[in-house]
């Protein structure tokens, strides 16, 4: 019953006043009822077409014909004298009226088709709309009252008064009006109620899951002095968006609650200089700060630029990879330990065996999503605050339910100076230009860098993927004599990779082919061209994020697209990047075109199947569901209370059919 009642319509159609047939306009699609006359099966000259015609006539007395091309069992299912309903597009020749039938059904003792705003349901072969509306009818007649989980808060009660909205349907007459509406306007409001629910069920998941909703943290202090300090010793001023991301993560660091906080923004927008101020703080307040990197080269990077921020302000920062020699690994340790370190950046090396921390008070961790859930929990163990930050903009409703437990910065502007990467399209065609140009580029001393995707058929991706790179570099190594040219694949191990990045950065060849394993955060100065071959096959943030690794040295840089396929569709999402920079507004367009499935580039494991809730276009439910998520659950964090029994039998019914995603 539960699942027939949460099979919802796919669409509705208006019949409340269906017209005569003397209504309808030549050529228009249009729902009549007619009363059969008779009907013939007419086989036309053209060979082994079939056409059945059948003749009705509608309740004002005029005649109309029906004709389906080559489906001859539709005879047995209209006997003289029964009532159909049938939709299709209508013809008018001189008196007489025919229609091209697409769908028709009899209209039966009840008349659930007929005289409403009718349902139309996601039907498999066999099964046909009337049936499904009358099992629907019948189930909601079974019902006297549909009980409601949310009933405590929609009459205003329960934790801080947050229903969905003044004015919310119950669960009873949202499922009804869902299903069978009075009026457009029923309808709208019975779809928000539900929409509200699946948003409502999905955070309290994630939120419970990762145990993080109510957890005491540290609280620390600041003070608009300390603040000044940081400031004071940076070689810049601070964005708008980094000073309103600075205040937001001060807060959190102020209040008892464990901070919990995505920090997202484009490459290069400056969240490193944010994520240091907060260790600074921390550092101030006597805890250690440690900063995760899912790669050595990016540690290190992170390394330098602390050091630059933090060592004008007596701040100690360490280092710690697997690539150190044993003895430099263990004098790391014990000044952890002691308490002599007050920031220590690294790898996983950081959570393995042997690392001890004297007081770990902020834990930044770096793109979290290439950290494997129980590597972070052992850093995690003191229940520090912790700062998550991601280079790759995802729209601010998919990150707060995939990140349900995290609250969601955004750095919205890019620090002066930064000059725009100028794209272009080019087809296969053209494709020769691309790399006239890079030649030109290297000329001038500049490095490029040459992407190709995944290929995902053959024996095995990482296979194909090494043949493809392969191939592209020996055809540039034809095309390009003169050119130094290295590769970079998915098979190397991370510290082959490191190595490889290394003497790019130092200048030891001038063109790099390589698969999407360089979109993670290295700066390579020099590096003023990017190419991507069949773009067509990336996600748009994902493009976004391959051209961000260019441009990084203030130099004028550039970022050509190869499309491999010239649709007029595949042209127009990739438009999107040729004509905008800014990663957010990109990512949003991204989860239009495609959906959130493949937002990530990874394939989102457990992305719920979302029923009626649209990510695109949900942001304010989604808001609003999250907050009665988080109230309820500080006022009850394992729904044990017994006004929260029905909404925890809800979640654990729904459990089954949503897959969820541990977060921190």
């Amino acid at each position: 019953m539960r699942d027939l009642l949460h099979y919802y319509p796919r669409r509705y159609e208006d019949r409340r006043t269906l017209q005569g047939v003397r209504e309808v306009e030549d050529g228009t699609k249009a729902t009549l009822v007619g009363r059969v006359l008779s009907r013939e099966l007419v086989k036309t000259p053209r060979k082994g077409l079939q056409l059945v015609q059948v003749r009705f006539m509608d309740g004002w007395g005029w005649k109309f014909t029906g004709i389906w091309f080559n489906q001859p069992w539709v005879l047995k299912q209209m006997p003289e004298g029964a009532s159909m309903v049938l939709s299709g597009r209508v013809q008018k020749r001189g008196g007489q009226v025919s229609m091209m039938v697409e769908y028709f059904e009899d209209e039966g003792g009840e008349s659930l088709s007929t005289g409403r705003i009718v349902p139309v349901y996601p039907a498999k072969e066999g099964i046909g709309q009337a049936f499904l509306r009358r099992a629907v009818w019948r189930a909601l007649e079974a019902f006297q009252e549909i009980p409601d989980p949310l009933e405590p808060y929609l009459k205003g009660q329960g934790a801080a008064n947050r229903a969905p909205e003044p004015g919310a349907l119950a669960l009873d007459e949202a499922l009804r009006q869902a299903h069978f509406p009075d009026s457009e306007a029923r309808l709208e409001q019975a779809l928000y109620r539900l929409k509200f629910d699946e948003f409502l069920l999905l955070e309290l998941k994630v939120m419970i899951q990762s145990g993080g909703s109510a957890l005491l943290g540290r609280m620390f202090r600041v003070t608009p002095g300390m603040i000044e300090r940081f400031r004071s010793t940076l070689p810049f001023t601070l964005t708008g968006a980094q000073e309103r991301v600075l205040n937001e993560i001060l807060e959190d660091m102020q209040s008892e609650r464990q901070m919990a906080r995505l920090v997202q923004g484009d490459v290069g927008s400056g969240k490193t200089a944010v994520a240091a101020a907060a260790l600074y703080v921390a550092a101030q307040n006597g805890a250690q700060g440690a900063l995760m990197a899912p790669t050595e080269i990016l540690a290190k990077q992170h390394f330098e630029n602390l050091t630059r921020y933090l060592y004008p302000l007596g701040v100690s920062v360490d280092l710690l990879v697997g690539s150190m020699s044993a003895s430099e690994k263990r004098a790391v340790q014990e000044r952890l330990r002691n308490g002599q370190t007050q920031v220590v950046v690294g790898t996983h090396a950081l959570i393995q065996d042997g690392v001890e921390f004297h007081d770990l008070g902020l834990a930044v961790i770096d793109e979290e999503h290439r950290f494997g859930v129980l590597q972070r929990r052992r850093l995690l163990g003191q229940r520090p605050d912790v700062l998550v930050m991601s280079a790759t903009p995802i729209p601010r409703s998919l990150a707060l339910t995939l990140y349900g437990d995290l609250e969601v910065s955004q750095i919205d502007e890019l620090p002066p100076g930064r000059t725009p990467i100028k794209t272009k399209i080019l087809t296969q065609k053209t494709r020769t230009q691309a790399y006239a140009f890079a030649r030109q580029e290297i000329q001038k001393g500049h490095q490029v860098f040459v992407v190709t995707p995944m290929i995902e058929e053959g024996e095995s991706e990482a296979t194909a993927e090494l043949a493809a790179a392969t191939r592209l570099r020996a055809e540039l190594e034809t095309l390009l004599p003169d050119v130094r040219i290295d590769l970079l694949h998915g098979k190397m191990k991370p510290d082959e990779k490191d190595a490889v990045m290394e003497r790019f950065k130092l200048g030891a060849f001038d063109l790099l082919v390589s698969t999407t394993v360089i979109e993670v955060g290295v700066d390579i100065p020099q590096a003023t061209l990017m190419i991507i071959e069949n773009a067509e096959r990336f996600g748009l943030a994902q493009l976004h994020q391959l051209r961000g690794r260019v441009g990084r040295g203030g130099l004028e840089s550039y970022c050509i697209l190869i499309a491999g396929e010239t649709s007029k569709r595949t042209l127009e999402r990739l438009r999107v990047i040729e004509t905008s920079t800014d990663g957010f507004y990109i990512a949003e367009q991204d989860l239009k075109l495609r959906g959130p499935g493949e937002l990530r580039g990874v394939r989102q494991s457990g992305m719920p199947d979302l029923r009626l809730g649209d990510l695109a276009s949900d942001q304010e439910i989604i808001e609003q569901s999250r907050a009665l998520a988080k109230a309820i659950l500080e006022a009850d964090p394992y729904l044990d209370n017994p006004e929260h029994a029905l909404l925890k039998r809800e979640l654990q019914a729904r459990a089954e059919a949503i897959g969820f995603r541990e977060v921190i």
